[in-house]
């Protein structure tokens, strides 16, 4: 039985998930992680998750968080400039919903709205028939992330929760969306419209990092990154604003995640 059989399927791994998944724990943890007591796990992280150690600058890393949110190396995540193209935010997998009503994604026997999502009636419903777009950041992924694209953009929406993982078994039990700590802020692009930018902490996760508040997005430029966990990145586009590639498409009718990576283009304007 791996780990997260135990805490997602027995009464006893339950009971010890209640425990890791507050707040308190979390924010333990990643005060561990942040010290140099921290830096013996990173080779070992890096070989287990094949992780290019290449592709990064690692001249400054002190501990494993450092690694974790370690930066990229110019030229490696080329952002698509195209303005009629829309691009990946972040390395992950993606899969894409049409937000039929109130259903946002649905996950074996759960459904997500976008209300229940963004605790806010009134834009949620601005959404209604549009997509979702879900990347889902493993361990192995770079942990920063950019702008979707340019715009006016509003204040950072800090929604609290507890933190739980976002791998699919947890899925499988949990409303990992609405459960989980989350902050999104409102983009107003020229050409895909009102969109929103999410992010979804995980466990273990004490802090989603946003570096700029109110004020205006551009494209590509570098908006957080994730402390460590894996970790969700969720995009809500309007009805009409964009079309995704095929492949994406079929892949996700399908149940099957596709790999993408920062900068990458996924779609287009409609």
């Amino acid at each position: 039985m791996d780990s997260l059989t135990f805490l997602y399927k027995t009464v006893c791994g339950r009971l010890f998930l209640k425990l890791l998944s507050t707040r308190a724990v979390s924010k333990l943890s990643g005060v561990f992680l942040d010290s140099r007591l921290s830096s013996f796990l990173i080779n070992s992280f890096a070989r287990k998750n094949n992780i290019v150690l290449d592709d990064y600058e690692l001249e400054y890393i002190k501990s494993f968080n450092e690694f974790f949110r370690r930066k990229i190396k110019a030229g490696k995540r080329v952002f698509d400039t195209e303005p009629e193209h829309l691009c990946a935010p972040c390395d992950g997998l993606l899969s894409v919903w049409n937000i039929q009503k109130d259903t946002v994604i649905p996950v074996k026997q759960s459904a997500y709205t976008v209300e229940r999502l963004l605790r806010d009636p009134q834009l949620a419903s601005e959404f209604e028939d549009g997509l979702c777009l879900v990347f889902r950041l493993c361990v192995n992924h770079y942990h920063r992330y950019a702008y979707v694209d340019s715009g006016k953009k509003g204040a950072n929406i800090f929604i609290p929760g507890v933190l739980h993982t976002v791998r699919p078994i947890a899925l499988e039990t949990l409303p990992v969306f609405t459960e989980n700590c989350r902050e999104y802020t409102v983009i107003e692009n020229p050409v895909f419209g009102k969109l929103i930018q999410m992010e979804v902490g995980a466990m273990l996760v004490g802090r989603i990092v946003n570096l700029e508040g109110e004020g205006t997005a551009v494209r590509g430029k570098e908006k957080g990154f994730f402390e460590y966990g894996g970790s969700t990145i969720i995009v809500l586009l309007k009805k009409d604003s964009a079309k995704i590639k095929d492949e994406i498409l079929s892949n996700s009718i399908a149940g099957i995640e596709t790999p993408v990576k920062m900068g990458e283009q996924i779609g287009v304007k409609a």
